[in-house]
């Protein structure tokens, strides 16, 4: 519940927004400052009032939803089924909240690009604003030597030469020669 619009009205009056009706109403600054004073007093026991009551209604949203676990005099076996259920209703839980999260993400994007085609319909589209570069007088005029420089230069020149060299393939040789010869050399070793 926030706060009433009367009240709200009356800060406005009261603070710095109508001046022309003061003339009119003519109440004296220290009257004033005390309304002012009485109002905030107000909306601060009003916000604090509201929070209380949220507090209070998340715990009964919270009692109502999850009722206390009544523990004592359950077996082994009844406590795991009991964890089991309470898994799936948090599984469940998770899922809703995923998908809500996925729906909201989905409208979020949706308002954006309408937004976008609204500001581009209207023709203000917001432009990035370039951030300035502090450079000094020597660094401007090196960048513009180089350019000047670099458009007459040769671009072949500044290529990098890459030499290719060719792989050595290995020659497909029978296995069968292989067996022979790794089976002489098993021979040799074996009389050393």
């Amino acid at each position: 519940m926030p706060l009433n619009f009367s009240l709200t009205l009356l800060l406005f009056h009261l603070g710095q927004g109508h001046k022309e009706s003061y003339k009119k109403n003519k109440i004296s600054a220290t009257r004033r400052l005390f309304l002012k004073g009485k109002l905030l007093k107000k909306a601060a026991s009003m916000l604090v009032a509201e929070k209380e009551q949220n507090k209070r209604e998340r715990e009964s949203a919270l009692n109502e939803r999850v009722p206390p676990l009544k523990l004592s005099g359950l077996s082994v076996q009844e406590l795991q089924e009991l964890c089991k259920e309470l898994h799936c209703k948090s599984d469940t839980a998770d899922e809703a909240r995923y998908d809500l999260e996925v729906k909201v993400s989905k409208n979020e994007k949706e308002i954006q690009t309408l937004t976008q085609k609204i500001e581009e319909i209207k023709g203000t589209m917001n432009r990035t604003k370039l951030k300035r570069v502090k450079k000094s007088a020597d660094a401007m005029l090196g960048a513009l030597t180089e350019s000047k420089m670099s458009s007459k230069a040769d671009f072949k020149a500044n290529l990098k030469t890459v030499k290719k060299e060719e792989e050595k393939k290995e020659e497909v040789t029978d296995w069968r020669k292989n067996v022979e010869a790794m089976s002489d050399q098993e021979v040799t070793m074996s009389e050393a």
